[in-house]
């Protein structure tokens, strides 16, 4: 029998270390693909709401925690944005850019489809483009968030001033910005164990009562309070309601959206599935499925008398959902990449930190009679570079 103990002339030398590949989380792709089915089905569903209350029902709970729930993952893959070189040049490509692409775009397709003369405006974000200018400013106040002791009671306090701010205005889309911002700041707060806490099968079990119990409300809330409430995209003073409900609402809402969001986490499976790799093209079936929900308005096609019927309506849901699923996948991707994701080196000088790591390397394969340098670790890619839609 051979002995473990060899001299130090018989050990094999170990194989080189090499850094580990880091893997997609496939159960964040998973709950990013299917919060952008929602938030498509969402979109088609609110063409035909009036006067059916089953539908707002599904609708008013979909609105009360799908956007959350996006910007709660957004929030928790910033984590690392700290303002390097880096990071603000993805956050140049991957949200600046689609984001004035995108508003031209969808200037143009209402130019031609309903109003020859309609503005193109890149401080009034259309339709959905409003979540690109959020998570603009969201991740450039991420170290700010994360210095303070207590992050999350400012951003609900914040949240509950602009609902009665009406001087906030509409640039940007401030309202929602700022109404939505706690949930981004929850999801900077987040750790794996967090994750891990509403994944469990007790959660997952009591999420059924749960939500069963958000239908009855938002079914008794239908002839009661106006669905605006649930874009958080005005003050109170828009409505007819007292300056008190709107601090109130807004953490209530708030509330809401943490529980159902935590119902919609803990259904999510964690393994890889047919859909798994969709979740790294989400932000293509957000961004395009404006474009169809927008033309079917322009045309009146939501005005079909068979979208009234049930059958109608569920066709409508499969067909939302389907385009989206569509739009999520590589051929789109590939496509429309140099749009939505561009490299844009171009337009960036070199960052410096870039340039002492790789002078480092050298130096060290260089052998011992190399000139000393001190170089620090790269710092992590995960998290704050791209869109988590």
């Amino acid at each position: 029998m051979t002995s473990s103990l060899r001299s130090d002339g018989d050990r094999k030398s170990p194989p080189p270390r090499t850094r580990p590949s880091r893997q997609r989380d496939a159960f964040f792709d998973n709950a990013k693909y299917l919060a952008i089915v929602l938030v498509g089905v969402g979109h088609a569903w609110g063409q035909i709401l009036d006067g059916n209350r089953t539908v707002e029902t599904l609708y008013r709970v979909l609105y009360t925690f799908h956007m959350p729930a996006f910007i709660v993952i957004s929030g928790y893959f910033s984590r690392s944005f700290d303002l390097s070189p880096k990071r603000v040049r993805r956050l140049i490509t991957g949200v600046v850019v689609p984001y004035v692409v995108f508003e031209v775009a969808y200037a143009l397709h209402r130019r031609v489809s309903e109003d020859p003369g309609n503005d193109i405006s890149l401080l009034d974000p259309t339709y959905l483009l409003w979540f690109l200018c959020a998570l603009f400013v969201w991740r450039l106040t991420t170290p700010l968030w994360q210095t303070l002791r207590w992050p999350l009671p400012i951003a609900l306090g914040i949240a509950a001033l602009a609902s009665v701010t009406p001087t906030v205005g509409n640039d940007l889309n401030m309202q929602r910005v700022l109404q939505f911002l706690p949930c981004f700041v929850l999801g900077l707060l987040l750790r794996p164990e967090h994750v891990q806490l509403v994944r469990r099968r007790s959660v997952r079990i009591w999420s059924v009562p749960v939500v069963a119990a958000a239908l009855v409300i938002a079914w008794w809330s239908v002839p009661r309070m106006e669905t605006g409430w649930f874009y958080r995209n005005a003050s109170v003073q828009d409505t007819s309601a007292p300056w008190w409900s709107g601090p109130v609402l807004t953490l209530a809402l708030f509330g809401c959206s943490v529980v159902l969001t935590a119902c919609f986490f803990a259904w999510v499976p964690g393994r890889r599935m047919w859909f798994t790799a969709l979740g790294a093209g989400t932000i293509y079936g957000y961004l395009l499925h404006g474009f169809l929900v927008k033309e079917g308005d322009y045309t009146g096609w939501f005005q079909q008398p068979f979208l009234d019927r049930p059958l109608g309506e569920i066709g409508l849901t499969v067909l939302g959902a389907t385009a989206v699923t569509l739009l999520c996948t590589r051929p789109v991707q590939r496509v429309l990449r140099y749009v939505v994701e561009p490299r844009m080196d171009w337009a960036f000088g070199r960052d410096p930190g870039d340039a002492a790591r790789g002078r480092g390397k050298r130096d060290q394969a260089a052998g011992p009679g190399a000139r000393e340098t001190s170089t620090e670790p790269a710092a992590s890619n995960a998290g704050g570079e791209k869109v988590s839609v």
